[in-house]
């Protein structure tokens, strides 16, 4: 039995446990950054910290072993005045000369910013023994994110953006890093991208600001730029299916490529509503597969979710195994968010 729920500053241990298995600027394999992470969501859950400065990290629980398995996170906003969006403006300088009748299209990167940033999803993680599971476990734990983003709508930007991993190497380090960054900044890949999580300062002092011509990188570096990791293609599939595409951007660091829809464009958004739920005996394989969710009450977890097979019964209501209701922790006749996957 699995469940989602939303993090907790007690969730540290288990939280650092999944965090190793990826260590992403998002969700890093460091304890003190773990604890951070988990005192801003629980404030943005309670509804404490300002709109802007909202993190919202959701986990997902093996209810049978009580273990953490699983992450997933919004951004309410990324790209302050205080902390800006920075992202490499992937685009073609073009050129023709007369004299030799050549003409040429030149890839450049240049460093963009941006003070009044979209709303970020990203922190997807799931333990690898997981995976592929017949819960549809990855799939819950990503379209959670957007049904969330409905139940909650005026507490989002217009856009959002998702930042996805390009081909790394296997210590965890990028190509791109060790060809431009790290000559611009002095730091290691690790170095720069646990910094940049509270501090983009440097990237704004020491990169430059005029156009790099790709050219001038080493081919297998230019051939990752904006590329997709293998681990990260069904994301990207996931993405384009609900109404994402390349937004032309890649990340300055690792130069995976970002992804942008407008939020009410995307369908998970569009199509999510609040409908009644009613125990019934079953629901067969073939039944709809569909994200619920609920939050309030009196106890903990305030907000929580699954991903289940459904019976629609017409008229604004859904039929639900007992199994649900009771991960759900609600009651016949009462009122949930669902989106349909």
């Amino acid at each position: 039995m699995f469940r989602i729920r939303q993090s907790y500053r007690e969730d540290v241990d288990q939280v650092l446990a999944v965090a190793e298995h990826l260590d992403t600027v998002n969700l890093p394999a460091d304890r003190g950054h773990i604890e951070a992470i988990l005192d801003r969501s629980e404030k943005s859950f309670t509804g404490e910290s300002p709109v802007a400065d909202r993190e919202f990290l959701f986990v997902l629980e093996d209810l049978a072993k009580k273990r953490i398995i699983g992450t997933s996170m919004i951004y309410a906003q990324h790209g302050t005045k205080r902390a800006p969006h920075i992202f490499f403006r992937v685009e073609n300088d073009e050129r023709y000369s007369v004299t030799l009748d050549k003409h040429f299209i030149h890839r450049t990167l240049r460093i963009g910013y941006n003070y009044n940033g979209p709303t970020e999803i990203g922190g997807l993680i799931l333990l690898p023994e997981y995976r592929r599971n017949t819960d549809a476990l990855g799939k819950a734990l990503s379209y959670v994110r957007f049904l969330f983003i409905r139940m909650h709508r005026a507490l989002f930007r217009g856009q959002v953006l998702s930042e996805l991993l390009p081909p790394l190497e296997s210590d965890g380090t990028s190509k791109l890093w060790e060809a431009l960054g790290r000559k611009f900044t002095g730091l290691t890949y690790q170095e720069a991208d646990l910094l940049s999580k509270d501090n983009k300062e440097f990237i704004h002092a020491l990169f430059p600001d005029d156009p790099i011509h790709t050219e001038l990188l080493p081919e297998d570096v230019q051939a990752i730029i904006g590329q997709v990791g293998p681990e990260t293609r069904a994301v990207e599939g996931m993405l384009r299916r609900i109404g994402f595409d390349y937004a032309g951007q890649i990340d300055p660091f690792d130069g995976g490529p970002h992804f942008c829809a407008k939020t009410d464009d995307i369908t998970l958004v569009k199509n999510a509503a609040e409908v009644v739920v009613k125990t019934v005996e079953g629901a067969d394989p073939e039944r709809p597969w569909a994200v619920m969710a609920v939050q309030g009450g009196t106890t903990k977890p305030q907000f929580r979710a699954v991903g289940a097979r459904v019976i629609p019964l017409g008229g604004g209501a859904v039929g639900i195994t007992e199994d649900v209701r009771q991960r759900l922790s609600i009651e016949d006749g009462q009122k949930v968010w669902l989106c349909y996957g």
